[in-house]
């Protein structure tokens, strides 16, 4: 079987968050832009992507979208960025179902503007082919899920439910990496709704209507806090002297 190429999948990228938070830090910038050793976090996400061929980029922006939008129209590179902008809150879901009319390929993956987990693409793109899945969710295992809410798989990787913060049990247990992979029809089999939550309205609705959940080691970063951020930063310190 060749190899699957993600050259050719768009890449939806949710950058709506408030960052409420980050305010002391973010300085009035939209979450997804709070400055990483000199860089923007979200030029991270999208560098991480680009590694494995990924070319175009739509951008889900709500909270001071401007400033991401002129960001990333003085880009210079080889890569493509469209902006989908909101008006009005509209949730994960609903910002994906706002940018569908930019999506062009058939397979699309989605990444959360908060949060990296730096998992081979490549490999994520076959299982969900292999799978012959819908919805494809990148899970990683923590030491304490009850910080984000847990997953539950059967034998076949096929996701049978979620499990809220307050009801995760104690222990090791795998939780949503904020990666996913689409097939484009799955949009048509999104729940009705202006304002919808991935988490919470889409994902269940695909319970048993060829949702799967993709196991992998690596390790989640998110910026959802001060401190959260701080360890970021010395992850990408740390990474960067070890590739020197």
């Amino acid at each position: 079987m060749p190899e699957p190429k993600l050259a050719g999948i768009d890449t939806v990228i949710l950058c709506g968050g408030l960052g409420t938070r980050l305010r002391e830090v973010a300085k009035n910038l939209p979450k997804p832009m709070v400055d990483i050793n000199g860089q923007p976090f979200l030029d991270l996400i999208i560098r991480d992507a680009s590694e494995f061929g990924l070319q175009k980029f739509i951008l889900c922006a709500g909270y001071k979208s401007e400033v991401i939008g002129d960001y990333y129209k003085q880009k210079n590179d080889r890569l493509e960025y469209v902006l989908s902008e909101e008006d009005a809150p509209l949730g994960t879901g609903g910002a994906i179902v706002k940018a569908r009319r930019l999506i062009a390929s058939k397979i699309f993956l989605v990444l959360n503007g908060d949060s990296i987990c730096r998992i081979d693409l490549k490999q994520f793109l076959a299982f969900h082919l292999e799978k012959k899945a819908q919805v494809s969710i990148a899970l990683t295992s923590v030491d304490d899920p009850q910080d984000y809410g847990s997953v539950s798989l059967n034998e076949n990787h096929a996701i049978m439910g979620f499990n809220e913060k307050a009801s995760v049990p104690p222990g090791a247990g795998w939780v949503n990496a904020g990666i996913y992979i689409f097939n484009r029809e799955a949009l048509n089999a999104f729940p009705q709704g202006k304002n919808l939550s991935l988490e919470y309205d889409v994902f269940p609705s695909f319970v048993g209507e060829g949702l799967y959940g993709y196991a992998s080691a690596a390790r989640l970063f998110d910026i959802g806090t001060p401190q959260r951020l701080d360890i970021l930063k010395e992850y990408f310190i740390t990474k960067e002297k070890d590739e020197t």
